[in-house]
């Protein structure tokens, strides 16, 4: 059973990446225009997981 990118209703950045490089792995580098749009939204949704983990500066 594979895992789910999602945890409690947020976002796995590692379940993300692992999409990510699964989907490129899977088109031999080049993407279908369908691949194009899962792989933005792919990056959309792990950049989004990102934004929490740098401490805003004082």
């Amino acid at each position: 059973m594979s895992q789910s990118p999602m945890h409690h209703d947020r976002p796995d950045a590692d379940a993300l990446n692992a999409a990510i490089r699964e989907l490129w792995a899977r088109s031999g580098g080049t993407l279908s225009a369908d691949g194009q749009r899962i792989y933005q939204a792919l990056i959309k949704a792990w950049a989004a997981t990102q934004q929490g983990d740098i401490a805003p500066a004082a």
